[in-house]
């Protein structure tokens, strides 16, 4: 109890020594409500810097350099409670207090301006009211609107978030601070740095740049964003030449040797991710080296700031292209900013005085605090010396503020003191929340509800983070974990001001994100841009291409037909041109890889586009493919000429004794032999692929078949000893039918067992040439096609070796020495055809096939048919019976003479080997006489009959020939 009281003295000895006391920075704006807000607003740039030897207790440090848009951010938030209060449907009957502090854009003034935040809370928290009435106690801040950068809203949510005292941040857009678990009680109405990084990437790629500059702040706002840029820059195959960081508390050293190295890169694009203050040194540096032809693009936290878009340096910075918060509506807002006035009106907010000041370059001289301060701005303070005051001329306190332009006064585009706007109204719909909670249905234990006058920083915290409403863009407001707005950024681009060299931002595009990764929408009106260099504004003509877009690649573009090649030891996008490659092609600039032509398509000489392959193949159109065609017609029609001779002249014996009916299945067979080449010409098809080898194989086959048939038999009646029964039972016409059906059966299973095991198909063939398709037939099994050529040269074989045996046979029954040479011609042209087929390709390899077809045939059908054809035709004498009995009777008389003189020599032989012999068989052939040997020999043999027989028809042949002779 003793040590409450205590407490309470303490406290109300503090109020009562100084009325409206609080901790904290003395300069501050504040007004006392039943709920107060705390504000910190970057009011100057920077502070004051000078060593401390400690020799002393040391100083406060003043803060420097008046920041305009600062102070309109702060006007926003008073605008804001002011309108809050005046509203009858937003926390009737409740008043909104605030205290704003001036962090001076640093750390260490932020936490000075927090602590008084906490340590007014942990006052409160001592609950003394039901102790001591303290009148002049000030209630404890429930929410802090602020800060604007990232660095100091990390310090600031780490000291908040001890406390749970919630944190709406206007500007700081550090990815760092989405971390929930770190930053529990921060929050933010300004999108994260990941979605800026994204879209400035998007940028970058848009206008083809691959060679850039990133600068950043050495803070939690730069370090981060270019973090994540380079993570863009690295899926886009974009290359940072250098990733510098910089500081506002570089020294002229440090500053001087980045802009060396700025200066001597070969990148002219610079991406910069940094405040205002700690950009503006080195563009300072490059504006007087007059570093021009650079592109700069600007993050948010530059894109519209005062403090580089000066006169002086746009001759450097013209043409840039900034990431602008998207603006939305203050109705009112205007009005309110004109109506600013030093004086007892503006008693709440003592950073008015300063503006008033800064803003019409004078002093107002019933505050000597300030004539100091101005003194220590221009350089020449004195202490304790008056005069100095009139270094400034004195103000009436009666200014226009509308008569100076400063950024004040900059409304049309209301982005930061928009997003300053929705915070407060987010708290105050925060509290509507709680002062319009029923029982049984708010967010806390037992579901019960906050009582507003008595509300927590804890409570107020978790309702923010259950708050949807919709701002006055219609964009929906959540702080739920893992919400982030969309980051939705207006393009602006730096033009010079015609009339007074200012700069003017000039709305140039957009970018939408489409969810919290930033994937979204990109839009550059590139007719409304103007790039460094170009001093006055102009309108671009598009013409598809804008070649004014300056020029930042490591290496120059490739042209089309080209690709770009690595060169060892440099990055990705230091390259140098190589050809494509044949078959490969590149349509457009700086390709990465050739593409290759469709498998029917070839490279054009320069490699920019691809050709449709000529299609080859044995066509019925060329000139080769016509006399094929020619050559087996003619085939056709002389066999069919020459079967239908024999069709007409079957009853004369030269036909008959040719075997007529195999004769007639020879001459059909010929006929499909030459048809059967037709199917090796025009374009291959899987059907007729699959045809022309069966239809080649079997027609040869039948057609050797009959061949060989008829010589066997022939030749075996001629040699048989007795022409019995037996003889014209087994070589009737059907049995050499069903010989020939035989050996045509197994080539017929041979050409089913192909089809269907390895079909042939047609296929294109884009090896041979590279320009060329040749369309051919896949024969499926190579082996089964040479089992079908080789079953039909073993039947060829065979038989050329009985029409060699049956060559002395009368010529009118076989032509023993045609079909041997037909065979013979049959055997060079196949076996020519194996080395030809093998080594040839392309179209001409089935016209090699057909002309092996072709030659075969003819060479059957002239060496079998001709001769008869001419006795048919020309020699009709010579179609009798008793010529082919003539010729029957020769050849008997020839076997007999050739069988006699063998038994001659072979008795010649015995008798030379016995010499007791040899004296009585000497004189025997004188007496006995050639004929009686003969006779004894024939007598063994059983056959002098046909002796006299021959004799005789020789008599009567001989007498005919020499009568057909005789004649005229």
């Amino acid at each position: 109890m003793e040590v409450c009281v205590w407490r309470c003295v303490l406290v109300c000895v503090w109020s009562l020594v100084v009325p409206g006391w609080s901790y904290g920075p003395k300069q501050r704006a504040q007004r006392s409500g039943d709920i107060m807000l705390g504000g910190l607003f970057p009011i100057h740039l920077g502070v004051e810097s000078h060593d401390q030897d400690l020799a002393a207790r040391p100083e406060a440090t003043e803060c420097v350099r008046f920041n305009f848009r600062g102070f309109r951010w702060l006007q926003a938030m008073v605008f804001a409670v002011d309108q809050i209060n005046n509203s009858t449907e937003l926390l009737p009957n409740v008043t909104l207090g605030y205290r704003i502090h001036d962090t001076c854009n640093t750390v260490s003034k932020a936490l000075e301006a927090t602590l008084s935040f906490v340590a007014q809370n942990k006052i409160d928290s001592l609950s003394l009211d039901e102790f001591c009435n303290c009148s002049g106690k000030v209630p404890s801040t429930i929410a802090v609107v602020g800060a604007t950068g990232s660095s100091v809203s990390t310090s600031v949510a780490n000291l908040l978030g001890l406390f749970y005292i919630p944190q709406i941040s206007y500007g700081s857009s550090s990815r760092l601070l989405s971390n929930r678990q770190q930053f529990q009680s921060f929050m933010r109405t300004i999108p994260s740095d990941e979605q800026q990084a994204v879209a400035m990437a998007a940028v970058i790629d848009h206008f083809g740049w691959n060679w850039v500059i990133a600068v950043a702040s050495d803070d939690d706002y730069g370090r981060p964003a270019v973090e994540k840029f380079e993570n863009e820059m690295l899926e886009r195959d974009i290359c940072i030449d250098l990733n510098e960081l910089i500081s506002q508390y570089a020294t002229e050293a440090e500053v001087q040797a980045l802009a060396d190295r700025i200066q001597n890169s070969s990148a002219r694009v610079i991406a910069a991710f940094a405040t205002a203050p700690d950009l503006e040194p080195l563009v300072r540096e490059l504006a007087r080296r007059n570093l021009t032809g650079r592109v700069w693009l600007a993050s948010e936290a530059w894109a519209t700031s005062s403090l580089i878009a000066r006169p002086e340096y746009l001759d450097v910075m013209v043409g840039t292209l900034g990431f602008a918060l998207r603006a939305g509506p203050i109705p009112g807002f205007r009005d309110f900013l004109r109506q600013i006035r030093p004086g007892l009106s503006s008693s709440h907010n003592e950073f008015v005085r300063e503006f008033w000041e800064e803003t019409f370059n004078c002093y107002l001289e019933d505050e000597e605090g300030s004539t100091r301060r101005e003194r220590k701005q221009e350089g020449s303070e004195v202490e304790g010396e008056e005069g100095g005051a009139s270094l400034r001329p004195r103000c009436s306190g009666d200014e226009d503020v509308s008569s100076v332009e400063t950024q004040y006064l900059d409304y049309t585009h209301l982005r930061i003191s928009y997003n300053v706007y929705v915070a407060v109204y987010a708290i105050a719909h925060a509290l509507q929340e709680i002062l319009t909670c029923k029982p049984g249905k708010g967010l806390f234990a037992n579901n019960s509800c906050a009582d507003i006058r008595r509300v927590e920083a804890w409570q107020i915290l978790k309702q923010l983070r259950h708050l949807r409403f919709h701002d006055s863009l219609g964009e929906l407001v959540s702080f739920n974990e893992g919400t982030e707005l969309h980051g939705n950024y207006t393009i602006v681009n730096w033009h010079r001001s015609p009339s007074d060299s200012s700069v003017e931002f000039r709305e140039v595009g957009y970018h939408l994100s489409a969810n919290g990764r930033g994937e979204g929408k990109l839009y550059i009106d590139r007719t409304k841009l103007i790039w460094t260099g170009q001093l006055t504004e102009v309108k671009l003509i598009f013409t598809g291409q804008l070649t004014e877009v300056p020029f930042s690649n490591c290496s120059e573009d490739c042209d089309p037909g080209t690709r770009k090649g690595i060169i060892d030891g440099m990055p990705t996008c230091c390259f140098e041109c190589t050809e494509c490659s044949d078959g490969e092609f590149s349509d457009h600039k700086d390709a990465s890889v050739c593409a290759k032509c469709p498998s029917d398509s070839w490279s054009r000489g320069n490699h920019t586009s691809c050709f449709r392959k000529e299609i080859h193949f044995l066509s019925w159109a060329e000139p080769f493919g016509v006399t094929l065609a020619i050559l087996a017609s003619l085939g056709v029609m002389a066999t069919a000429f020459v079967l239908a001779l024999f069709i007409k002249f079957r009853d004369t014996p030269i036909v008959k004794a040719a075997n007529r009916e195999l004769s007639y299945l020879l001459l059909t067979s010929l006929i499909f032999c030459f048809l059967s080449s037709l199917t090796f010409i025009g374009r291959p098809k899987d059907w007729s692929c699959r045809l022309r080898q069966p239809a080649f194989g079997v027609s040869f086959v039948l057609c050797i078949s009959c061949i060989l048939v008829k010589t066997n038999r022939v030749l075996l009646v001629f040699e048989a000893k007795i022409p019995t029964s037996v003889h014209r039972k087994w070589w009737g016409l059907n049995l050499q039918f069903l010989l020939v059906f035989l050996f045509t059966f197994v080539q017929v299973a041979i050409c089913v067992v192909w089809l269907y095991n390895a079909p042939p198909a047609s296929y294109e063939n884009h090896e041979l040439d590279d320009e060329v398709i040749v369309v051919t037939c896949h024969e499926g099994s190579t082996m089964a096609l040479g089992l079908l050529i080789g079953y039909t040269c073993l039947l060829a074989a065979a038989c050329f070796l009985f029409a060699f045996k049956s060559r002395n046979l009368p010529e009118n029954f076989t032509e023993a020495k045609c079909i041997t040479f037909s065979m013979l011609i049959f055997f060079i042209v196949w076996g020519s055809f194996v080395p030809a087929y093998v080594s040839t390709h392309g179209k001409y390899v089935s016209a090699v096939e057909v002309i092996a077809i072709l030659a075969s045939s003819f060479s059957m059908l002239a060496c079998l048919f001709f001769n008869k054809v001419y006795i048919l035709l020309f020699k009709p004498s010579r179609n009798t019976v008793e010529e082919v009995r003539c010729s029957t009777a020769a050849h008997a008389f020839k076997a007999a003479a050739r069988a006699t003189l063998r038994h001659g020599s072979n008795a010649s032989r015995k008798r030379s080997s016995s010499p007791s012999l040899s004296s009585s068989s000497s004189s025997k052939p004188e007496m006995e006489g050639g004929g009686s040997l003969e006779s004894g020999r024939e007598r063994e043999r059983g056959r002098a009959p046909r002796v006299s027989f021959e004799g005789m028809s020789m008599s009567g042949c001989d007498r005919r020939r020499d009568s057909e002779l005789s004649k005229p």
